[in-house]
């Protein structure tokens, strides 16, 4: 089930659409619009913790829309799209690894929503935490890992075939990183939660 757009999604979408006009580096553009459109979001607020991840995760899922928007696919942007969004945080405030697994989280769950390949999404998500864990100075394994157990979160609540692809995507390394997926929890159908393992 979609999310009700907010004013932040609005936001992010818009501010993508708009960075497309007449530009070259289409990769660059979407980073410098997530970035921007996070900073800009989060200046002024005292988010932490769970409202903070919240409006990364509207900005992201506004900016997913917005590529689709514009024709560009999804999962090709998927990088593009946490670089920025890891960016901005780090710009303003403290990138976690619930920031990055949340940011992964979204682009799985949102390209998904917009009929987008949901297993590439969620490789090119993990490419951009390893990219922006790089660029910023952060554990490199531990953001991959986070951005892996954000994305199959996510895969979760679609469904199994989306669980499936994420997995098959996300075993072994990633772009020479080894990857550890951490499986969420989920129902052991006595209606009590235990921890995901492999079925």
């Amino acid at each position: 089930m979609a999310r009700k757009e907010t004013d932040v999604m609005a936001d992010a979408r818009q501010n993508l659409v708009g960075a497309f006009e007449g530009v070259g580096d289409v990769a660059g553009a979407i980073v410098d619009a997530v970035s921007g459109t996070v900073v800009r979001t989060l200046q002024g607020t005292r988010a932490v913790g769970q409202e903070l991840i919240g409006l990364v995760f509207d900005t992201v899922t506004g900016t997913v829309h917005g590529v689709a928007e514009v024709g560009v696919e999804v999962a090709d942007a998927a990088k593009s799209i946490m670089v920025g969004a890891l960016r901005g945080t780090r710009q303003v405030g403290n990138v976690t690894l619930d920031t990055i697994g949340g940011s992964a989280a979204a682009v799985v769950k949102t390209t998904h929503e917009v009929g987008g390949n949901v297993g590439r999404a969620a490789r090119g998500a993990v490419e951009g935490a390893i990219e922006a864990a790089r660029d910023l100075g952060l554990d490199v394994e531990e953001a991959a890992s986070a951005a892996a157990s954000g994305a199959l979160r996510a895969a979760g609540e679609i469904g199994s075939e989306a669980v499936d692809q994420v997995r098959k995507v996300l075993t072994g390394t990633v772009q020479g990183v080894k990857v550890v997926l951490k499986e969420p929890f989920r129902s052991d159908g006595n209606g009590g939660a235990s921890k995901g393992g492999k079925p």
